[in-house]
């Protein structure tokens, strides 16, 4: 079903609670610029608990369809700007314009603060188990993780620079084809890294494309 299908069912008094919590959670399932579990996370931050609380869900709802409104917004446009560009002989997009598409990579409305909870959500619930694996561009990524939350999404230049290779050598990973647990594992990073560029510089974060989880 479609996002306003499962949010038409989330609004709907009829139907039993359970059902109504697992259509929020089907909704961020088609809208998860920040991840599946990350996205829940942080709408129990700004709503409150909303798997036992109508207000919450309702709230909860409510972000999430303003911030997939913004994507919307940002899609249009996008378009409108292409087509201008267009007319004059401009055929491909400048480098320098954030793309709204395929999917969202920011949380519209809230994109610092959501890159950072979902930070502190990997921190806590994933990042310790890619850690493990002594993988050194994981214990790379944790401490500047770590970093970037202390501050507030604030990164020093020469964090940024480790930050930007730490993203080109896992890029050059995925294109050596590794094995599967690599593999994952080296997406999971990116992902990682576009929080952290996210959290850093919310005005150019929609141009940082790596591999989403």
């Amino acid at each position: 079903m479609s996002f306003s299908a499962f949010a038409h069912h989330v609004r709907d008094p009829a139907r039993a609670y359970g059902r109504r919590v697992s259509a929020l959670r089907s909704c961020v399932q088609l809208y998860r610029p920040i991840g599946f579990e990350a996205g829940l996370s942080y709408l129990r931050d700004v709503a409150g608990p909303h798997e036992r609380d109508e207000t919450a869900l309702l709230d909860a709802l409510a972000a999430l369809t303003a911030s997939r409104a913004g994507w919307h917004a940002h899609q249009r446009a996008f378009d409108a700007e292409r087509r201008a560009a267009k007319s004059v002989g401009h055929r491909s997009p400048r480098r320098s314009v954030p793309n709204p598409y395929p999917v969202p990579l920011v949380w519209y409305g809230a994109v610092r603060p959501a890159a950072l909870h979902a930070l502190g959500f990997w921190q806590e619930r994933r990042l310790p188990a890619i850690t493990a694996s002594r993988d050194p561009l994981a214990t790379r990524v944790e401490v500047l993780s770590t970093t970037c939350q202390r501050d507030e999404g604030e990164l020093a230049p020469r964090a940024r620079e480790s930050l930007d290779r730490i993203a080109a050598t896992l890029h050059d990973r995925l294109r050596t084809a590794p094995e599967a647990a690599t593999l994952a594992r080296t997406r999971q990073l990116l992902f990682l890294v576009r929080l952290m560029r996210t959290a850093a510089d919310p005005s150019t974060a929609a141009l940082v494309d790596p591999p989403a989880v």
